[in-house]
């Protein structure tokens, strides 16, 4: 993919689609942070060499053991956000449909995971935009999460899944960053991230008031907890039907 950056007065005019189209519409931007310069970085195009080794997986492809590629290259850390956002999202959206949400975990409390759902849901459609966009056909698949019982019928477990969940993610965006060669994707990863330590802190300060920066994710030279591709997708794989493969995440 291409380092060259799209001057940051460009228009629209003549973007994807695919990528452009959906992120103004479900203002991804507001929520993630994201500034006008950033816009028009992630929307730099991609040269067509790049993540084509032949030898490596394809994203969304089958591997020999029936395990779900999440493909190489940059493409390989989009597809494995990707596979952590549809989580979030499906997550946060079932809570935020629970009839019987404000009196299961407050009324404030339930606001937030509403307010989150819209959050997640944007931040996994932005994914699937800009793997549709850049590396066409290697979008990974929609996937089929898998929940213990009970996850949905008290405000401990809810909130227990929640701190897992955004504990794990943060962890995933901070250990896959290294891996990204493209310049845009690193800037939007960087905003993403941030914004789910925001819910992170806030999830374990209802659990437990001050954890929020405890020593199990923040170590003593101050830096968050970070998580490599195998040891996240070893947890998230206890919440996904599908057999997930990201041996080849950021490898070109």
């Amino acid at each position: 993919m291409s380092d060259q950056l799209k001057n940051q007065d460009a228009t629209t005019d003549g973007l994807a689609q695919p990528l452009y189209t959906p992120i103004k519409r479900r203002s991804f931007f507001m929520y993630a942070g994201a500034t006008a310069g950033a816009t028009a970085l992630l929307l730099s195009g991609c040269d067509d060499d790049d993540d084509n080794n032949p030898s490596l997986p394809a994203g969304n492809s089958t591997t020999a053991n029936g395990s779900i590629s999440l493909g190489s290259g940059d493409v390989g850390v989009l597809n494995y956000a990707y596979a952590l956002e549809q989580l979030e999202a499906d997550f946060y959206d079932r809570v935020a449909k629970l009839t019987n949400g404000a009196a299961l975990i407050g009324t404030n409390e339930f606001a937030y995971f509403q307010q989150v759902a819209k959050h997640e849901a944007i931040h996994r459609d932005f994914f699937k935009a800009a793997i549709t966009r850049d590396a066409a056909g290697q979008v990974l698949r929609d996937l089929t999460p898998n929940y213990p019982a009970g996850t949905f019928d008290s405000r401990t477990s809810i909130l227990a899944t929640a701190k897992a969940f955004e504990d794990l993610g943060v962890a995933a965006y901070n250990g896959a960053g290294k891996l990204l060669k493209t310049p845009a994707y690193l800037v939007i990863a960087g905003q993403i991230v941030s914004v789910e330590a925001r819910h992170a802190a806030y999830i374990r300060d209802l659990i437990a008031p001050g954890s929020f920066a405890a020593d199990d994710q923040v170590n003593a030279l101050g830096l968050d907890m970070a998580m490599t591709p195998a040891q996240v997708l070893t947890v998230a794989q206890t919440f996904v039907t599908e057999k997930l493969d990201g041996s080849t995440i950021g490898v070109n």
